[in-house]
């Protein structure tokens, strides 16, 4: 069996107090593996234990969730065939985002888009993967608007302020992973964090994924040093936030969180029913299932 260099996915959650809306949906997850069948790409910088859709898909049930979104994770690289089995095997209650080069053809973007694909994401976090430059980004975005894409990025606060240019240049909406990770040391009126803020409130196809307090916080569970920056988004910006898992929470260091736990953590930033309405079931259902309204994408 192939080494692992994480900690593996909490075994037993706690099932949530908070219960969430009907509808509600993990919208940022993934699949690893399991490697005898989707083995993890040579260049990976972590490698992780087998998590593969049934898993996900117990997960999901357990927590009271009825659909998700999986997102192409640096381990398999541009490899999407784990995540295009799994949207196919979730049908209609999975949607997937994918990892794409500039080689992909115009079949296989077909082909993902019928399993399910409705984004790309592009990764900035320079631990995770080695440079890609942005006129290879540039030419996917172009293409991938043609069927109604969107782009996720992923990015840690210290490199936004390069990449602005960039993002506002892009064609789509664009999705933030985990509010640009902001420093929690800093406090949320520090020009960092308000940077990000001042950059959703000026380009209304900024989004954002509230997600992964496991992984902003200095203080450990449960997380009550990342709540003032989640309520924070989710209060300015009702309409494009979204919220996730992030199991099985890849190259987690530190502990592993309890995936209850996360869900519980929902009502601390998103505390009034219309707002858990927004984050769990109206924004992500527009975003990836095209229930459009005014403020939706085309």
């Amino acid at each position: 069996m192939m080494d692992v260099d994480w900690i593996p996915f909490h075994p037993n959650p706690k099932t949530p107090d908070f219960v969430v809306p009907e509808g509600a949906v993990d919208a940022h997850c993934h699949v690893f593996g399991p490697v005898a069948e989707f083995p993890y790409a040579p260049e990976r910088k972590y490698t992780p234990c087998d998590a593969g859709k049934d898993q996900l898909f117990a997960l999901r049930d357990h927590l009271g969730l009825s659909r998700n979104v999986i997102v192409q994770a640096t381990c398999h690289g541009k490899d999407n065939r784990a995540m295009v089995d799994a949207c196919r095997a979730g049908g209609d209650l999975t949607r997937g985002i994918a990892s794409v080069g500039a080689g992909v053809t115009d079949e296989e973007l077909a082909d993902m888009h019928d399993a399910g694909v409705r984004g790309v994401r592009f990764n900035f976090v320079k631990r995770l993967v080695d440079a890609t430059p942005k006129e290879v980004f540039t030419e996917i975005a172009e293409r991938i608007a043609k069927l109604g894409w969107h782009i996720v990025v992923y990015f840690e606060a210290a490199d936004l302020e390069e990449l602005i240019p960039f993002l506002e240049s892009l064609p789509t909406i664009i999705v933030v992973d985990h509010m640009g990770r902001p420093d929690v040391s800093k406090g949320v009126d520090h020009p960092d964090f308000q940077r990000f803020a001042d950059l959703m409130a000026r380009n209304e196809n900024i989004w954002t994924k509230v997600t992964c307090p496991e992984r902003l916080t200095l203080a450990g569970p449960p997380y009550d040093d990342v709540i003032a920056y989640g309520a924070h988004i989710v209060e300015r910006f009702p309409d494009r936030v979204i919220w996730g898992t992030d199991w099985p929470h890849p190259n987690m260091r530190s502990h592993m969180p309890d995936d209850g736990a996360l869900v519980d953590y929902i009502p601390k930033i998103a505390p009034t029913a219309e707002l858990q309405q927004n984050l769990l079931v109206d924004n992500p259902m527009r975003l990836y299932w095209n229930t459009h309204d005014e403020t939706g994408p085309d």
